[in-house]
């Protein structure tokens, strides 16, 4: 989340219309409020869920919604200690969501790029990134070929 305003434009323009983006930059703390606050089961940017439910683990677990639902498959408190999900749970928490978004299901339909982006879709909910995420895909398929 330590975003120049150039990134932000680019990556989150909607969250920052006009010249906002320069008094956020290189402010994770403030940016992750900012985007992932008032949906996800985040409170608003000044409560500051944004960024303590900001993507942590093999997946990127985001919002509070997934981390209270993740947290009823561990033994810890997840919520009130969410950096678990990174030290302790990062493959775990990555299991738990591939699971529960029934992405198993579309995996199984091959190893095309229609594949990589559908995952993508219901992964992060849009297509940010999904250039660099199909040809890291195809190296790293390439290796199990």
């Amino acid at each position: 989340m330590n975003y120049s305003a150039a990134g932000l434009k680019k990556v989150f323009a909607k969250y920052f219309p006009g010249n906002l983006a320069e008094s956020y930059a290189r402010q994770p703390e403030k940016i992750a409020s900012r985007v992932y606050g008032g949906r996800m089961g985040n409170g608003d940017e000044a409560s500051k869920e944004g960024y303590k439910y900001r993507g942590r683990g093999y997946i990127q677990l985001t919002g509070k919604d997934n981390y209270s639902a993740f947290s009823n498959s561990t033994s810890d408190d997840i919520l009130n200690d969410p950096d678990l999900v990174a030290s302790k749970y990062p493959l775990l928490s990555a299991a738990w969501f591939w699971g529960i978004r029934s992405l198993n299901s579309l995996a199984d339909k091959g190893a095309g790029d229609e594949v990589v982006t559908q995952i993508t879709k219901k992964v992060n909910g849009g297509l940010n990134g999904l250039e660099d995420r199909i040809a890291h895909f195809k190296n790293y398929y390439a290796l199990l070929a």
